[in-house]
């Protein structure tokens, strides 16, 4: 009990606290990329991919198929703490352009039980501070680099 309320910097707290956070983020990630990836073709079609997240004219079909890349597939190499700021990245820049040009900067705004803070913005917060925290001791980054 003493050691929870210990104000004392520890690093092996430090190393769980950043692997649970890159599993749970990247878990929490995959479930969009992955819905995202099973319902390609029909989402391909949808005009919300052709007129609102047309990313620089290359139309809603390469848009999808970014955003599934860096929702599934780079949320897999966090996870695996494999290549993580690099695959921190184009999350980061993802969550980015949904904030900015798909949400208008709408970061809070009024929900059922209150306000509520904007997804894509959450993440995009906690992307920034494992990319700058790194993916800690329990990684593959850490294994490679010996």
């Amino acid at each position: 009990m003493k050691r929870l309320f210990s104000v004392r910097y520890n690093d092996t707290a430090l190393d769980i606290g950043l692997f649970l956070l890159r599993i749970a983020v990247s878990l929490a990630m995959i479930f969009y990329g992955f819905h995202k990836l099973t319902h390609f073709t029909e989402m391909a079609k949808e005009d919300f991919w052709a007129k609102e997240v047309n990313f620089m004219g290359k139309g809603g079909t390469v848009s999808l198929a970014l955003t599934v890349f860096a929702e599934f597939f780079c949320s897999l190499f966090v996870i695996l703490g494999l290549c993580t700021r690099i695959s921190l990245l184009p999350l980061l820049f993802c969550m980015g352009y949904i904030v900015a040009i798909v949400d208008k900067y709408e970061i809070v705004s009024a929900g059922k039980h209150g306000y509520e803070l904007n997804h894509a913005f959450f993440y995009f917060i906690i992307y920034f501070v494992l990319l700058l925290s790194g993916p800690g001791k329990w990684s593959i980054d850490r294994l490679i680099s010996k």
